[in-house]
């Protein structure tokens, strides 16, 4: 639960910012621009997301299923767009900015690897200094994606490096991308795991279903529902109790039928040996990395990396033939 609360500035650093009911200006950006008489500035972050060559990378990077085959199973892409649907549907309800809201959703996956997180497992194992895709995200915006930069708002900025849990937004609209995150990875992961035939409906907890509902579509429903009734008009974004155990009961079944040891997972080993490879490979050849990735090599060394392969997705690795 999210109180109403005096959250430092930049990330945890400077100036003192107040979370309020709707964010309707910036902060600013890290460099000053003119501003647009057409657009908000969240609807500029937005749509810079958007055009950006890091988002369509998201169309072929792994969310469950390596390197699925079949149209149907979800991707990093199709992910960012499920949780940029639910929260602007929450955002719009509460009287939230929406705009900021769908910026946030969008940009929050940016920084992940090939391979979804059997990349960043392995990739925060090897590396010096730790691999975060919320950390990835926020510095493809800040230095890796175009000339310079996205150059977004601290509030978008804010939203995507603190979308994981455990973490606090400065807003209210960061605070809904992180139940939007949950709930849609959620239930879509459980329509692709029936799809694939490691679970059935009825392997589903019916202690869980009894309170969300018997389908995808209900189950959704329910928690949108929940959010907005125990958040209306209140400083915070919260469930009720019963709906959040539901929920967590239910991602804790992901896990142990799903998300570790299934047959959704047969290829992570080979997966975390390639990205292995590749790191050290760049690591150790810097002249053969692009321009836009050797530019920023004094700005983040151990992350060189990193920016490399993020740049990347399943298909390339796979199909292209890259070792």
């Amino acid at each position: 639960m999210l109180k109403s609360k005096r959250v430092s500035g930049e990330f945890g650093r400077k100036d003192s910012f107040t979370i309020c009911d709707s964010i309707k200006n910036t902060k600013g950006r890290q460099r000053p621009e003119q501003k647009c008489d057409v657009r908000t500035e969240f609807q500029r972050d937005r749509d810079r997301i958007i055009h950006s060559k890091s988002f369509r990378r998201l169309k072929h990077k792994t969310q469950v299923f390596i390197s699925p085959e079949g149209d149907h199973y979800r991707t990093r892409l199709t992910h960012a767009l499920e949780v940029a649907q639910i929260a602007r549907t929450i955002a719009r309800a509460l009287r939230l900015n929406e705009d900021l809201t769908e910026a946030i959703a969008l940009g929050h996956d940016l920084g992940h690897t090939p391979f979804g997180h059997a990349g960043e497992d392995i990739l925060n194992k090897i590396t010096t200094t730790g691999f975060s895709h919320n950390v990835q995200s926020l510095r493809v915006v800040d230095f890796l994606e175009g000339e310079d930069g996205l150059n977004l708002t601290f509030e978008v900025r804010d939203g995507i490096l603190n979308h994981v849990w455990g973490r606090i937004p400065a807003t209210l609209e960061g605070r809904v991308v992180q139940f939007a995150d949950r709930i849609a990875y959620i239930n879509h992961d459980i329509d692709d795991a029936i799809r694939a035939g490691i679970l059935k409906e009825d392997d589903l907890p019916k202690d869980c279903l009894k309170i969300l509902g018997f389908s995808k579509r209900e189950r959704i429903n329910t928690l949108i529902r929940d959010i907005i009734k125990n958040s209306m008009d209140k400083p915070e974004i919260s469930m009720s109790e019963d709906v959040f155990y539901a929920m967590q009961t239910l991602r804790s079944f992901m896990f142990e039928n799903v998300y570790i040891g299934s047959e959704a997972k047969k290829d992570e080993s080979k997966a975390k040996y390639i990205i292995q490879a590749l790191y050290e490979y760049f690591m150790s050849n810097c002249d053969v990395l692009p321009d836009d990735v050797k530019k920023n090599i004094d700005r983040f060394w151990q992350g060189t990396g990193n920016s490399r392969l993020y740049s990347w997705n399943d298909r390339q690795i796979c199909y292209e033939k890259i070792l």
